[in-house]
């Protein structure tokens, strides 16, 4: 990966808390990068980090399905209703909260 702007993964059960921890600390070291991303797979949740004018990261987060994500540094619009389209929540053991 060369110069990446926003960064965006899917968490699994295994990596998320590296994917939160040590990944993202190594990340954060990348000066291009303006955006990180991580969309859980299990139940609608997505964490927005963007990294502000003074270096520091802000973090926004949503678990709402009618919610989207903003990712500035390219010009995307990223729904959740269609990030999570095509997986059965029900079937994971989450409630849906509106």
């Amino acid at each position: 990966m060369t110069d990446p702007t926003p960064i965006v993964e899917v968490l699994s059960q295994s990596t998320r808390d590296y994917d939160r921890g040590e990944k993202f600390e190594q990340y954060r070291a990348l000066v291009s990068l303006q955006e990180y991303v991580l969309i859980a797979q299990d139940k609608p949740h997505v964490e927005h980090f963007v990294r502000q004018p003074d270096g520091a990261w802000l973090l926004s987060e949503t678990h709402r399905l009618e919610d989207a994500v903003e990712l500035v540094a390219i010009g995307c619009h990223l729904k959740l209703a269609e990030v999570y389209d095509k997986i059965d929540l029900l079937n994971v053991g989450e409630t849906l909260i509106p």
